[in-house]
Formats: C-alpha cells, structure tokens, sequence
C-alpha cells in the first residue's frame, strides 16, 4: 500500500482554517469519536446556516438524505433527521491515497436531528477516523481539518 507522506499544507487551505489554527477542543466527545454542538434554532435554520457554512468554504455538498422522509414513506416516525454529505476533493483524495480504506468515511458527513435539546449537530473527529484507519504514517493536518469541521458546526449552530 503507497503512503503518502509529502506535506499538504493546501488541505488546511482548501478547508478555509488558518495553517497555525489547531483543533476546537469545546465540543463534547464520544468514545466513538462523535463530535457535537446544540443549536436552540430548528432544523430548518440550521439547515440553511449549514448550507451557507459550507459554500463559504468551497465545499462540494454532494447530498442530503432526509431520513425522516424515508421513513415517512414505510410508514414509520423519525423526528427530522438530516445527514449531509460534502467534501473537497482536492482535500479528500490525498487523505484516501495514504488509506483506501478512509473511502467507507468520506466524503464528510454532517448530521443535523431534532433532540429535545434542540437541534443536534454531530460529525466524525478526524483523529478518530485517523486511529480507526491507521493513518498514522501519513503526514496529514488532522488539527486543520477538525478546526475547518468544528467552524462550519459553530456557523450552522448560530449564535
């Protein structure tokens, strides 16, 4: 398997993060490697917000999959659940160069739900996806990823 150990200072640009800019530790953390924020506003706003985020950062939003309205059309409840799938190739593809297997976790994904906390936002950390699909060996600015993941939640969370 070809690692890929070159520098990619571009990935840091390519996700709109400042090159110093290191990983937004205030979200709350899962041992699955679940990341989240809670906006008061309903999905739709966040929905828009999240939308606005990524075209702000020149991020590719590939689709949405309204789970609520699948499960709308078996006859089943889901409160809104929303996951939107976008991505940068420019960014990803050194990613899955260094790893294949990093393709089954890209492009990103972002979750929008109704909780009764209010709107929930929930990402994959990037360090995690790095341990889970040993990208050890490579050499890949995780924090610059995870600060460009957690500043698009911030911007869809409002304020």
């Amino acid at each position: 398997m070809r690692r890929v150990t070159r520098p990619l200072a571009m990935l840091g640009l390519a996700m709109g993060v400042a090159l110093g800019a290191a990983a937004d530790d205030t979200h709350e953390r899962s041992p699955h490697g679940i990341l989240h924020r809670i906006s008061q506003d309903d999905i739709a706003r966040v929905d828009g917000r999240l939308r606005e985020a990524l075209e702000a950062r020149g991020m590719r939003l590939m689709t949405v999959v309204d789970h609520a309205g699948n499960a709308a059309g078996v006859d089943l409840e889901l409160p809104e659940t929303r996951t939107f799938i976008f991505g940068n190739p420019a960014v990803g593809t050194p990613m899955m160069q260094c790893q294949g297997s990093l393709a089954l976790d890209l492009p990103q994904k972002m979750l929008l739900r109704e909780t009764t906390e209010g709107t929930r936002i929930e990402w994959n950390d990037p360090h995690y996806l790095a341990r889970r699909h040993d990208l050890e060996a490579c050499d890949l600015p995780l924090d610059k990823v995870a600060g460009a993941l957690s500043a698009i939640a911030e911007a869809a969370a409002g304020p």
